[in-house]
């Protein structure tokens, strides 16, 4: 894969832990809130939308959302 197939698949992966768990940019932004990650509306939709986040973040999400497993497939 090249870079922007990566950053697709980071993003995708994100975006479906959330949809499953029928979370939206709002309720993540409050979740991380909770565990002390200061986000906001538009820079979780930006982040999401162009697929180049850090791994920091991504974990902070996970957390966030209680994900037990990342489904890497």
């Amino acid at each position: 894969m090249d870079e922007d197939e990566w950053k697709e698949h980071a993003k995708n992966m994100l975006k479906a832990e959330l949809k499953r768990r029928g979370i939206d940019y709002e309720m993540l932004v409050t979740k991380l809130k909770a565990i002390g990650v200061d986000e906001n509306y538009n820079s979780i939709n930006t982040k999401l939308n162009r697929g180049s986040f850090s791994f920091v973040f991504a974990l902070q999400c996970f957390k966030a959302i209680d994900a037990k497993e990342i489904r890497l497939n």
